[in-house]
């Protein structure tokens, strides 16, 4: 069931961004391009950002069931650039392509290790409840940019398995 006031098909609930680091602000609309989001910086590019982890998704409807656990997560805090509701996350893997509003094309590279960097946003600091290897289909994803263009709050999402 949607939420009041929110669209009823997938779609971009928020786009984030920070000058390195967490939590990411939210901002209307973002030029997505190969290298990530414009205004866009990762602290540790050893780790985060280049063309296959150009853009971190994840999703409202989890970061709304890891609020009911009691965590004090929220939109952006854990690093992810585009907050999408509505999306099957359980399908978000490697392979898997986005086609986001007018022009945006995407392609889930990997799935995203949380770093301790997170541990605000989580009882206990237990960063670890958004690691697909100790909770799988709980994890943030990387994507690669496959068209750039600018993405807005709203626009439709269309998801094609892998």
């Amino acid at each position: 069931m949607t939420a009041p006031g929110r669209p009823s098909y997938p779609h971009v609930h928020q786009i984030n961004v920070s000058d390195g680091g967490v939590p990411k602000k939210p901002i209307r609309e973002a030029k997505l391009t190969e290298r990530g989001i414009d205004g866009d910086r990762q602290r540790n590019l050893n780790v985060h950002g280049g063309p296959d982890r150009a853009v971190c998704l994840y999703s409202l409807e989890l970061l709304e069931q890891l609020q009911r656990e009691g965590h004090p997560i929220h939109a952006g805090s854990s690093g992810e650039n585009l907050t999408l509701a509505g999306v099957e996350w359980e399908i978000m893997q490697p392979g898997v392509r986005l086609s986001i509003g007018p022009a945006v094309q995407l392609e889930v590279m990997s799935y995203t290790v949380p770093c301790s960097h997170n541990a605000p946003w989580f009882q206990d600091g237990d960063y670890q409840r958004i690691s697909q290897k100790k909770h799988p289909g709980w994890s943030r994803v990387y994507a690669k940019v496959l068209h750039e263009g600018l993405v807005r709050s709203g626009d439709a999402v269309t998801v094609t398995k892998a």
